[in-house]
């Protein structure tokens, strides 16, 4: 007789995937017998440092960034919200933040909250399809408005927002602009040396990563 052997089958890598044999390597490597604290002098942590700073090359390098400009986070969220609360933060006169209606629910919660504090949020609506038009951005800014807070790349309906387009009317308007781009790193083009973007968050996990892994540009 032959026994029914069941089996897991996993389909759902758009919100997290498996991670993947080199980074198990690089992560082994890194934790084995020659561990060290990337700020001591000593050849561990010199050591420990040159491997820290070779992740952040690569980072910066998947995204066409300098190394210095990769700051590394926990997570997407950790890196969106550092991006959203310091922009706030850094413009204590201007309390206005445009977004669209279709974020994550990660920075959606985070602009709730900071609509109780007394910062002002204005929602562009997408169409039928779950398309951002860039005008629906602009009809949204006000001269005290700090910051341009959109995804790149909807979770759940694939759709890419126009952010070459969207990145334009920020610096024309003197406004920083934050990218969510957790879902699109890795799976399309993100050239931040051709598209003025100010700051971006993203995933590792998206990308074979270990969860508890992000970065903010």
């Amino acid at each position: 007789m032959t026994e029914n052997v069941s089996a897991d089958v996993y389909l759902d890598n758009n919100a997290t995937g498996a991670v993947a044999h080199e980074c198990l390597m690089a992560m082994l490597g890194a934790m084995g017998p020659h561990i060290g604290n990337p700020s001591s002098k000593h050849a561990a942590g010199m050591r420990a440092k040159r491997l820290l700073e070779e992740a952040r090359a690569q980072v910066a390098g998947l995204i066409s960034a300098r190394p210095q400009e990769i700051v590394f986070t926990s997570s997407g969220t950790e890196a969106a919200h550092m991006a959203i609360l310091g922009t706030i933060a850094a413009h204590p006169d201007r309390r206005h933040i445009v977004t669209s209606t279709v974020e994550h629910p990660s920075t959606m919660r985070l602009l709730r909250h900071l609509e109780g504090s007394g910062v002002r949020v204005s929602y562009a609506p997408v169409d039928g399809e779950g398309r951002l038009a860039a005008h629906a951005i602009t009809a949204r800014l006000a001269a005290d408005t700090a910051l341009v807070t959109v995804m790149w790349a909807n979770n759940e309906t694939g759709v890419l927002f126009p952010i070459a387009e969207i990145a334009e009317i920020a610096q024309a308007s003197g406004v920083a602009l934050h990218v969510d781009a957790v879902q699109a790193v890795g799976r399309i083009p993100v050239d931040l040396a051709q598209i003025p973007i100010s700051l971006l968050s993203l995933s590792g996990h998206k990308l074979h990563a270990p969860p508890g892994v992000g970065a903010l540009f």
